[in-house]
């Protein structure tokens, strides 16, 4: 067998590793003078930024701000600059590279011009999605943008953008997403990694060869032979400008309507029309077969109306069936993994039954895109109703969630780590029993992205959650699960959220964990109780402090001062004890303890 290349082994870790210190060393100072150099720069005749005063030095002020998303609210870091459809006008920003932090760039449905800079590389570095699309940008695709190389997607459609497709562009590994529909441009299409469709390129009479129906070698003689014969008849020459100008003046009309076109947000499910045949294997014999066109239908056709949920592995939809059954469905971010291995993937989770888990019931695959089909959750994320739950209620969503992670990591065969235990993954049923989605989903992410996206693409499961020994590391391991699973109970006992804690001093900082801790190390751990759960009732005060407990001794800072996920099901279990939550019996076998460690390996590996 030949052996891995070293290299090639930490090439990924490196990078993270350069990407954690890179943007840990970013002055936020220098992200106030950026967006205050934007709005300079720009004209905002519809007065989006008129938010924008920059008249409150505290720091998170600029958090606040129309289009701005921050690492931490407590904190200027930009996170993503999302300045969609607001009618501006200027060209590219020229100080972005002063948001050192900057991951997402939305530019996307205004009248900005003049070309795309060709040190994008270094203004943007760290940039995972750049959507440029919808505006009047001429000139061509720098080859510097290949530089960025944490890209995931690229839209640069409904532009004037003229010449080659640089086909250093290709060399981006990360890249699933790629459209540079109704623009200018001409030569050979690059060979990316990710399959993109034709559609991607509609509309650009000059590009030629896969997956456009166009040799390159035939159109070059072509386009030699039209000189020939363009040079002998001048004459035929004037006539045709004269026409192509007529044309290209009605073609330019084009996309100034699709400007106001895909209101639902759902221009790539079109692309699924001649798929819609396809079958979606279900799992459950209570659900009747459909093929893709029923979950096209019972969505609108993937409107974005209609998502419940957007994350790192995808898009969740609400689907309504013509019976009036309510189902959930995932657009499955694109990874790497064949459609046999997929296949496979689910074939596998769709055998993972236990009360608490989020069963999956069917999938369907089509095209290049994969589709997961789940039970609809009509009390939607705790995330969304932690703070309306009676104390009752939060203990026994945490008994419930417990016990599922405790079967994922200690009985189920093969044995899961989730990796993105949040809040936002605990989905309630109409009896607020908790239903935990998205486990099994990190094995069919691709690995650099999976280790990346934590810190990088600022999305679902990140921050406030993550084990502070993961960014030594770059390892999932069973205790990093629990540190994430102690923050969701410290939410559940403290009516906080992880990173912006309301009840905190205002000079404090710091995340929900570090507020704990603070407390406990002041003997004050008791004013972290959320009052509104706390009721006359002595007993109840007991088992809220017991809770709390719990939760602190999740969130330490060692793994090895945690307790496996099986005893944090236990200890919970106990305090819930009276309310017999767990009465219909009990599916968690521990069988051996010494298993934590060597029994993950080949999982982490895997997934």
């Amino acid at each position: 067998m030949r052996k891995p290349n070293l290299l090639n082994l930490i090439e990924p870790f490196l990078s993270h590793f350069l990407i954690i210190s890179l943007l840990q060393g970013a002055t936020t100072a220098d992200d106030v003078i950026c967006l205050k150099t934007l709005k300079t720069e720009i004209s905002d005749p519809n007065g989006y930024l008129s938010s924008w005063t920059f008249t409150n030095s505290t720091p998170g002020s600029i958090c606040q701000y129309y289009g701005i998303e921050c690492w931490n609210n407590n904190e200027n870091r930009v996170l993503n600059l999302r300045l969609t459809n607001m009618g501006l006008k200027g060209h590219f920003p020229s100080q972005l590279n002063l948001c050192g932090s900057l991951t997402g760039l939305d530019l996307s449905r205004n009248s900005f011009t003049g070309s795309i800079p060709g040190n994008i590389s270094i203004m943007v570095p760290f940039v995972t999605s750049l959507d440029l699309s919808y505006n009047s940008f001429n000139g061509e695709i720098p080859v510097n943008l290949s530089l960025c190389q944490y890209l995931n997607s690229i839209n640069l459609q409904d532009n004037s953008l003229t010449g080659p497709i640089p086909g250093q562009l290709a060399t981006l590994s990360r890249l699933s997403s790629f459209d540079v529909a109704n623009n200018l441009l001409s030569g050979q299409i690059p060979s990316f990694k990710a399959q993109i469709p034709a559609e991607s390129y509609a509309n650009n009479s000059g590009l030629c060869g896969a997956p456009l129906n166009t040799n390159c070698a035939a159109s070059s003689k072509k386009s030699n032979f039209g000189v020939i014969i363009g040079s002998a008849v001048a004459g035929i020459v004037v006539v045709v400008l004269v026409v192509g100008v007529v044309v290209f003046v009605l073609l330019r009309k084009v996309p100034k309507r699709k400007r106001e076109e895909d209101p639902k947000g759902n221009k790539w499910a079109k692309v699924l029309k001649s798929a819609k045949a396809s079958k979606v294997s279900m799992f459950e014999n209570s659900i009747s077969k459909m093929k893709l066109a029923d979950l096209m239908k019972a969505t609108d056709d993937f409107s974005n109306d209609n998502i419940i949920l957007t994350g790192r592995t995808g898009s969740i939809y609400k689907a309504v069936l013509p019976d009036s059954t309510f189902l959930s469905i995932k657009r499955l971010q694109d990874s790497s993994h064949s459609e046999s291995q997929f296949k496979a993937e689910m074939e596998t989770l769709g055998k993972i039954k236990q009360q608490n888990l989020l069963p999956l019931i069917g999938y369907c695959v089509a095209k290049n895109e994969k589709f997961l089909v789940y039970h609809y959750m009509p009390n939607g994320m705790l995330h969304d109703q932690l703070k309306q739950l009676k104390w009752s209620v939060r203990l026994k969503v945490a008994i419930g969630s417990a016990r599922g992670f405790a079967w994922l990591h200690h009985t189920c065969n093969p044995r899961v780590l989730h990796r993105n235990i949040s809040s936002k993954c605990i989905l309630l049923d109409q009896n607020f029993e908790p239903k935990i989605s998205d486990f099994g989903l990190a094995r069919l992410m691709n690995p650099i992205e999976t280790h990346l996206s934590t810190f990088v693409n600022g999305e679902f499961g990140e921050f406030g959650y993550v084990a502070p020994e993961y960014s030594r590391t770059l390892v999932a391991t069973p205790k990093g699960d629990v540190y994430s699973f102690g923050v969701v109970l410290l939410e559940l006992v403290t009516g906080e959220r992880p990173t912006q804690v309301s009840r905190a001093p205002e000079r404090f900082k710091g995340s929900l964990v570090e507020w704990v801790q603070h407390l406990s190390e002041n003997n004050a751990l008791g004013e972290a109780v959320d009052r509104n759960i706390i009721g006359t009732d002595d007993n109840s005060k007991g088992e809220v402090m017991q809770f709390l407990k719990v939760a602190y001794r999740c969130v330490l800072p060692g793994p090895k001062e945690r307790p496996t996920m099986f005893e944090v099901y236990q200890l919970l279990r106990a305090i819930g004890e009276k309310y017999h939550f767990s009465a219909g019996g009990d599916d968690v076998i521990m069988t051996d303890q010494t298993a934590e460690h060597d029994g993950f390996d080949e999982l982490i590996v895997a997934s």
